[in-house]
């Protein structure tokens, strides 16, 4: 099959109980617990109600202002998938709007994940279904081709292959490749636990902040008596 224009299937895919496990998580702590490396940069933001985003991922890589293969992953993807697509960024014209996203939905996608922009933009951020994108226009896509489905994508320099975990919330998109979700639950859950447990102590005035004047010291500050 000639790279470009090709439709694969995915070989493997995060598994339905730990899609729940991490739905219950942050995306930041998520991210803290990959040491801050992966994320799908800043300006990847929702353009839905808030609603989170957990699923596994459909990708797709089209040129820029074009969906057609987009339309594609839609129908092709489960319910609970989230269709990844990178069309370089670029905001000249819409990838997806009401009608595409109220399909996913139907469909029981778990959302959209757009390095493009969108278009109704209105009526998709009164919606709870989930749309990540880049930016707005009114400026209609075009159905040409090419595109690539289940392939790599790189958005913001976070890699995403088909199958892995993609969760977003407020804060924005994180990946977690199927390899590494279990070993990085098990430290998203623990840097969660302690996250609330300080937060409770904030709360009652038992937090304690030797550790800031502790680490000026370290880096040699000198801080005045």
């Amino acid at each position: 099959m000639a790279p470009g224009f090709r439709i694969l299937t995915r070989e493997r895919t995060i598994s339905p109980e730990l899609v729940e496990r991490f739905r219950a998580l942050p995306v930041a702590n998520v991210s803290d617990s990959a040491h801050r490396l992966s994320a799908a940069g800043a300006s990847l933001r929702p353009m839905h109600d808030g609603t989170k985003m957990v699923g596994a991922a459909i990708t797709v890589r089209t040129r820029p202002g074009d969906n057609l293969m987009v339309h594609k992953a839609i129908d092709m993807a489960s319910p609970g998938d989230v269709v990844v697509v990178d069309a370089g960024g670029d905001l000249t014209n819409a990838i997806i709007g009401e009608l595409m996203s109220s399909h996913a939905a139907h469909r029981g996608l778990a959302g959209l994940v757009i390095n493009g922009a969108i278009r109704d933009s209105g009526e998709i951020r009164a919606a709870a279904f989930p749309v990540y994108a880049c930016g707005v226009t009114h400026r209609g896509p075009y159905k040409d081709g090419p595109g690539e489905i289940n392939v790599p994508v790189s958005i913001g320099g976070m890699v995403i292959c088909a199958g892995d975990l993609v969760m977003g919330d407020a804060d924005g998109v994180v990946a977690v490749p199927v390899a590494d979700a279990e070993a990085l639950l098990v430290k998203a859950e623990a840097k969660h636990k302690q996250e609330c447990g300080q937060l409770v102590a904030i709360r009652e005035g038992r937090n304690s902040r030797a550790w800031v004047d502790e680490t000026l010291r370290r880096l040699g500050c000198e801080i005045p008596l």
